[in-house]
C-alpha cells in the first residue's frame, strides 16, 4: 500500500487508538508512545491482506499496552492512583480532555489493580466491543478462557463502583423490558429498548443452534447484526424460555431449560438503552457459567 495512504489511514484512527491505550494504561503519555509504536508497526508491516485496519491497529495497540502493562507489574511500580496527578500536569490541553472523559480516574484505579490479561479483555470488549475471538489472539487464549478474563474484571470494576446497586436495578429493569418485548412478539417496544446501533453478536455454537428454530418459523442468528430494526427482526417471538439471571454479577438472561444453561444473552446497556448483545452457547464458558436466576 502507498506509504501516504497509510499515513492517513493511521491519522484518521490515531484518537481510537489513543483512547483504547489510554484505559488501557491510564497514562496519556505511555499512551502517546503506544500510539506511536503501533505506528512503527504499521509502517513496517506488509498490509496489503488486511482487510479491516482499523480492526487490526486496535489488534496491535492492545499487544503493545498488555506488554507494557506485565512490564509494569514485573517492575512492580507504583499505583495508577500516585501517577496520574504528576502526568496530568504535563500534558498538553487535548491530552487532558482525554483523562477528563467518562472513563474517569476512579475507574482507572479499579482497573490498575486488575491483572494484565483481565484488563485488556475487559477494556477491548466492554468499552470498545472488540470479540472474543480477537482478544483470544492478543492473551493466547482460548475465546471462552477470554470471557472469563473479562467476566472476573467485570465483576471487580461493578463491586467497585459507585452506585453499583442502582446500575444493577436500571440494567435488570431494561433487560426484563427486552425479554418481555421478544417474548410478546412487540416489535416496536423492542425498537423502545434499543440503541439505534446496538450490535448483537452470537458465537459459532449458538448460531448453529439457531438453524433447529427455523422450523418454528424463527430467522436464524447471524454471527453479527447491526442496528436496532434488525435485531428486533432477530429477537421478535423469541427468548420464550430465557430467564433474567445475574452472570457473573451482570444482569442478562440464561436459556437453562433442564436446569443447565445452553445459552447466556449477555446485555450492555447505556443511558437506558441496550448497545450489544452476544448471544453465547460456547460450552466451555457454560460449564463455568453459575447463574443466580432473578423472579420476575
Amino acid at each position: 500500500m502507498d506509504d501516504d495512504w497509510l499515513a492517513e489511514r493511521f491519522e484518521e484512527n490515531r484518537g481510537h487508538l489513543r483512547a483504547v491505550a489510554f484505559r488501557m494504561l491510564g497514562s496519556v503519555a505511555e499512551a502517546e508512545d503506544a500510539v506511536q509504536e503501533t505506528w512503527l508497526r504499521l509502517s513496517r508491516t506488509d498490509t496489503s491482506e488486511v482487510r479491516n485496519l482499523s480492526g487490526w491497529l486496535t489488534t496491535v495497540v492492545g499487544r503493545v499496552c498488555l506488554d507494557v502493562l506485565r512490564s509494569r507489574a514485573s517492575r512492580r511500580e507504583e499505583p495508577l492512583g500516585e501517577q496520574v496527578p504528576e502526568q496530568v500536569d504535563r500534558v498538553d490541553p487535548e491530552s487532558q480532555a482525554l483523562q477528563a472523559d467518562s472513563v474517569g480516574l476512579a475507574l482507572l484505579v479499579v482497573l490498575d489493580t486488575l491483572a494484565p490479561a483481565e484488563r485488556l479483555a475487559f477494556v477491548l470488549h466492554d468499552l470498545f466491543g472488540v470479540p472474543f475471538e480477537e482478544i483470544a489472539l492478543i492473551v493466547g487464549r482460548s475465546p471462552a478462557a477470554a470471557r472469563q478474563l473479562a467476566s472476573r474484571a467485570r465483576r471487580r470494576v461493578r463491586g467497585s463502583a459507585p452506585g453499583g446497586a442502582a446500575d444493577q436495578a436500571r440494567q435488570r429493569e431494561v433487560v426484563e423490558a427486552f425479554l418481555a418485548a421478544s417474548r410478546n412478539g412487540d416489535f416496536q417496544a423492542l425498537l423502545a429498548v434499543l440503541d439505534p446501533d446496538v450490535v448483537l453478536r452470537a458465537d459459532e455454537i449458538a448460531v448453529a443452534l439457531s438453524v433447529a428454530a427455523q422450523e418454528q418459523g424463527a430467522p436464524p442468528l447471524a454471527s453479527e447484526v447491526r442496528g436496532a430494526g434488525a435485531v428486533a427482526d432477530a429477537f421478535v417471538g423469541r427468548a420464550q424460555g430465557a430467564q433474567p439471571a445475574l452472570v457473573d454479577g451482570v444482569v442478562g438472561a440464561v436459556w437453562a431449560p433442564d436446569g443447565t444453561p445452553r445459552v447466556v444473552l449477555d446485555f450492555v446497556v447505556a443511558a437506558g438503552r441496550i448497545v450489544a448483545i452476544e448471544v453465547v452457547a460456547d460450552a466451555e464458558y457454560l460449564s463455568q457459567v453459575r447463574p443466580e436466576f432473578l423472579a420476575e
